[in-house]
């Protein structure tokens, strides 16, 4: 499908939209064209690498939030940017409760841990003190966005800093900048340095390869929806 049916398609579309989705499209057609041309492969997958990575410029801020699904990397990133003086405290999600999981570890007289508890006991761990739980459990990035305005409103918070993966922070920032949109609170985005993604070689990493493409995946299809984000 090309520009010009795309126009017929959205008649009511703006030109600006039409063309980044013309765009995108090309991007797809010429990923899609360099799995048969070896000479263009190379740099169109590192364009896609690279468009998976975003990071802020790095500012003082009154909280530092952890991404949903967060693990020991940005744990890390969340303690190093506290001990820097850049934020004084930390906040994590509340977890999803899975009632029969505890149930069953209980009946077998093992201890449970869920991914918040995980975060506050390795956080303090790192010398983290000042950790907060936001009170409300979010099952993906889309309500993480909703959720945190909300949360950001209630506390008034100037600027927060969000902590992500790196594959996941380009996505992330897209749907904050949307959900914050007409609130107080700035939110930049800062991904961690602690987790091993080479926007110039991740093809090469057959462990991660599918993990990578379902990520470029849900990015193409956030910008199929909002163009402008």
């Amino acid at each position: 499908m090309g520009v010009d049916n795309i126009s017929a398609v959205l008649p009511s579309a703006s030109l600006r939209v039409r063309r980044w989705i013309g765009i995108w499209l090309l991007i797809l057609l010429l990923a899609a064209g360099s799995i048969f041309v070896p000479v263009i492969r190379r740099p169109i997958l590192q364009a896609a690498g690279w468009a998976l990575v975003a990071d802020d410029p790095l500012q003082p801020a009154e909280i530092i939030v952890l991404s949903v699904g967060s693990d020991g990397a940005e744990f890390l990133e969340a303690a190093d940017l506290v001990h820097q003086g850049i934020a004084n405290k930390v906040a994590v999600f509340e977890d999803i409760d899975n009632p029969m999981l505890v149930r069953e570890l209980r009946r077998r007289g093992l201890p449970y841990e869920d991914s918040a508890q995980r975060a506050l006991r390795e956080l303090r761990e790192l010398g983290v003190e000042n950790i907060e739980q936001i009170p409300q459990a979010v099952s993906g990035t889309t309500d993480e966005g909703a959720v945190l305005a909300n949360w950001c409103d209630q506390n008034r918070f100037p600027a927060v800093i969000v902590v992500s993966p790196p594959d996941h922070s380009r996505r992330l920032r897209r749907i904050l900048h949307r959900t914050m949109k007409g609130h107080a609170t700035k939110v930049s985005v800062r991904y961690s340095r602690y987790l091993e993604f080479d926007p110039d070689r991740w093809w090469q990493k057959r462990e991660s390869r599918g993990a990578e493409i379902e990520e470029l995946e849900k990015l193409l299809l956030d910008v199929g929806r909002n163009p402008i984000s």
